[in-house]
């Protein structure tokens, strides 16, 4: 199957999407996954997976033999997990859960990735990362915060790029977030417009660039085809598709500066196949279309350079990580030195899911050094000689089990690289929070 191009495909309209559980967007009823040889257009499409209910999410393998994707047998079964072997086209069944998988993606060294529906007293109710191995076996969860994450890919520097919307205790914009396979040094990639919401996998392309399609709050099921820079996510984006009436739904990237876009006119009802020249910002002839079927996800069957298989630094024997701050004064709304007009923060608050986890008095240089519970979601304010709150609470971070993080200060700016100096709070020890850990640590300590 080699050069053939594979696709999600649904009948009908489709539904207005929801980007906080997923429903009609990442979860699409009564679809299948088809394969279409472009060099032959007299050829008809093949079916991939009949008998299944539904099937959606299809990723190729790095070698180009095997597919993974996210289906329902029957109607309302459990999604699950399934990879393919592209020469037989037989399935088979990887994840068993009693809750919902989705968004599978390849791994480097054996394993994948998927989102699970889950709920507990940590990351409340929403869409965790976990990852196996292609078997199944080995599940391990790696994302922590109260956030949904879908759509996952998997970035050239062997880190998974992934779609997360904090929930909790107020929803916002879904932006991408990077992190490696271990779920260790999370950080954002790319935040969009205010009101903006991400609406496919962010797919990297063979010359530096990042693409994937961002909606705007007026439209529910499409929007338009976005670049930024691997380089520079933060400060890199363009439009590609501002000139061009409609809406796209997915996109991937094909060779060189050709796209693979899932793109709807306005004088059409259903999405169909086309290609994209990106350099030229010009939409080509459709590939594939059909009056009762929408094109939506499309992958090409080819070969893959496999991205780093990243070290892992998380040991499970430890129950706590590190975190330090070199300053935090410094915010990227102002620059190292404090005016008059903005009280000096000389302490802060960690603050769990549902209680504080400690007030920290900091160096006179502003840092800290704290010693925290791993795989615990906490957020950060900062507070001023009054107890008075200057900035904060900030994003959700957590640590896992071993994982050393430092930041440059508190919301500053993400381009920031930290002075080269000593932090004073790395001269002690680091303050241990929740502070009833201090007992449990003195204890295994003696």
């Amino acid at each position: 199957m080699e050069g053939m191009i594979v696709f999600t495909q649904v009948t009908g309209d489709l539904q207005d999407i929801n980007y906080t559980t997923g429903d009609s967007w990442r979860y699409i009823p009564d679809s299948r996954i088809v394969a279409l040889n472009s060099n032959k257009s007299e050829e008809t499409i093949k079916v991939l997976t009949e008998g299944f209910y539904s099937a959606c999410s299809p990723v190729i393998s790095y070698d180009g033999q095997n597919m993974i994707f996210a289906a329902q047998k029957r109607t309302n079964d459990i999604w699950q997990i399934w990879e393919m072997n592209l020469e037989n086209l037989k399935a088979r069944q990887i994840t068993f859960s009693t809750e919902n998988c989705i968004d599978p993606a390849y791994l480097p060294g054996g394993r994948l990735v998927y989102s699970k529906f889950t709920t507990n007293k940590t990351v409340k109710s929403g869409h965790t990362l976990f990852t196996c191995n292609i078997d199944g076996s080995n599940i391990r969860q790696i994302t922590y915060n109260p956030h949904a994450y879908f759509a996952s890919t998997i970035l050239q520097d062997g880190r998974i790029l992934s779609i997360s919307r904090q929930l909790y205790p107020d929803q916002r914009d879904g932006m991408f977030m990077v992190l490696r396979p271990d779920g260790s040094k999370e950080e954002l990639f790319y935040q969009g417009l205010k009101g903006s919401d991400l609406h496919s996998r962010g797919w990297e392309t063979n010359n530096g660039k990042i693409i994937f399609i961002e909606s705007n709050n007026n439209d529910r099921k499409g929007g338009n085809i976005i670049s930024i820079d691997y380089n520079r996510p933060l400060h890199s984006r363009v439009d590609l598709s501002s000139g061009i009436k409609g809406d796209f739904y997915a996109i991937n990237s094909l060779q060189e500066d050709k796209l693979l876009v899932s793109y709807r006119s306005p004088d059409d009802d259903r999405y169909a196949l086309y290609e994209f020249d990106a350099e030229n910002k010009t939409l080509g002839q459709a590939i594939y279309k059909d009056k009762n079927y929408n094109v939506l996800e499309a992958v090409v069957v080819k070969k893959q350079e496999r991205p780093k298989n990243l070290p892992s630094e998380v040991n499970m024997s430890v129950n706590t990580g590190i975190l330090l701050c070199q300053d935090i004064n410094f915010t990227d709304e102002q620059s190292e030195e404090i005016t008059s007009s903005t009280s000096k923060a000389i302490s802060i608050e960690v603050m769990g899911i549902d209680s504080s986890l400690g007030i920290v008095e900091v160096e006179k240089d502003g840092s800290f050094y704290l010693k925290v519970l791993a795989d615990t979601p906490f957020r950060i304010q900062t507070m001023d000689e009054n107890g008075q709150v200057v900035y904060g609470p900030g994003s959700w971070i957590y640590l896992r089990p071993n994982e050393r993080r430092g930041c440059v200060g508190c919301h500053e700016d993400k381009e920031q690289v930290p002075k080269n100096r000593q932090a004073l709070s790395t001269m002690k020890d680091p303050i241990i929070l929740p502070t009833q850990m201090k007992e449990i640590h003195k204890n295994r300590v003696h």
